[in-house]
């Protein structure tokens, strides 16, 4: 059996601006269990970049451990790409931002890798605002390792053994609202329409972006009685909004239903049109989006799309005041300007 997908494509595929088709922005077939949402997540990556024109020799994808840091060989191979030790990609996707601030950066983490072994990692990237796109593939257990529970599998959920999980769960979302990120939303793996414009926000986003996404594992985690099943999520879905996102290259045309429609324009041009469904929610007021997603879980809801965004966003280099130019490029000449410099500054402190 062979993991390598043929070369040859059909002669009239759609191509983009760049004139790629869709096989330019895909990886190796997947070894994941067959139906499992990480591989739904993986097909709405590579849609969002296809159709977002984004050359892949500019995006750099980084991952941990588990089933789903496995999936950055599924898509985009002809990226740069860092697979790292259990929990720590935050980490490298930091010394990585701070080296090369053109490339454009996309973490894939599980609910393992970031809400236990890698909390520290993860909470420290939001407060340093990275300006990455980091989407957490959560469905709840630990799949590589036989499917216990994991820290966001809710109080009660029922795992494949018959257990009801006894502990309070860890709402990824709710805490990087709390540590104050500047792009919070969660979304499906089975609802692609709404997935694939939150994936263009995010990687559009100037500062650290959070898609948490939950994706059921159908070998673990799939039976009745799971708050991260097919069947739960579908019924329990509640979206805060009507999402879309446009490209600044392409021309405005978008129709929406009656009701309040927000416009938001994107650091680099591009716009967000949002139509509000939940009437109480402000997403660009943290403290609103807060109390919009304590009340659905009150409730045992499962709120989806853009649940916060802070329009004026300052990330990693712009609290440092690093040089416009990737660091990783300088010169001897711009790192050691001189002893004439040097003599300047310590002037300054005697």
């Amino acid at each position: 059996m062979t993991y390598i997908k043929p070369r040859f494509h059909h002669p009239q595929l759609p191509v983009n601006k760049l004139g790629y088709t869709k096989k330019e922005y895909e990886g190796v077939v997947s070894t994941l269990c067959s139906g499992c949402g990480h591989d739904s997540i993986s097909a709405a990556i590579v849609q969002a970049c296809f159709e977002m024109n984004i050359q892949p020799h500019k995006v750099a994808k980084l991952s941990g451990i588990g089933c789903s840091s496995k999936t950055p060989a599924y898509f985009l191979s002809n990226s740069h790409g860092f697979n790292s030790v259990h929990g720590r990609m935050p980490s490298v996707a930091t010394g990585a931002v701070l080296a090369n601030r053109d490339l454009i950066y996309l973490g894939v983490s599980g609910d393992g890798d970031s809400a236990s072994i890698g909390m520290g990692q993860f909470v420290h990237a939001i407060r340093r605002n990275l300006n990455m796109t980091y989407i957490v593939m959560n469905n709840g257990c630990y799949g590589l390792t036989k499917g216990q529970d994991s820290a966001t599998a809710d109080t009660g959920s029922i795992n494949k053994s018959g257990m009801a999980n006894p502990y309070q769960n860890i709402d990824l979302a709710g805490l990087a609202l709390e540590l104050g990120a500047s792009f919070v939303a969660r979304s499906f793996s089975g609802d692609k329409s709404q997935l694939i414009p939150l994936i263009k926000a995010a990687m559009s986003h100037h500062g650290f972006a959070l898609i948490d996404v939950v994706s059921p594992c159908v070998t673990f985690n799939n039976n009745t009685g799971s708050t991260k099943s097919y069947d739960y999520v579908r019924h329990h879905m509640e979206a805060v909004g009507e999402f879309d996102y446009v490209p600044y290259e392409s021309e405005i045309k978008v129709e929406y239903n009656e009701g309040e429609m927000i416009k938001v324009d994107m650091h680099d041009g591009s716009k967000i049109y949002l139509q509000k469904l939940g009437q109480d929610w402000d997403p660009f007021n943290r403290y609103s989006a807060l109390n919009k997603l304590n009340e659905s879980r009150v409730t045992g809801e499962l709120l989806t799309g853009l649940i916060y965004l802070n329009e004026n966003s300052r990330d990693l280099h712009d609290m440092n005041g690093t040089v416009p130019q990737p660091l990783n490029s300088l010169s001897e000449t711009d790192l050691c300007p001189g002893s004439a410099v040097l003599e300047m500054i310590n002037d300054e402190h005697r």
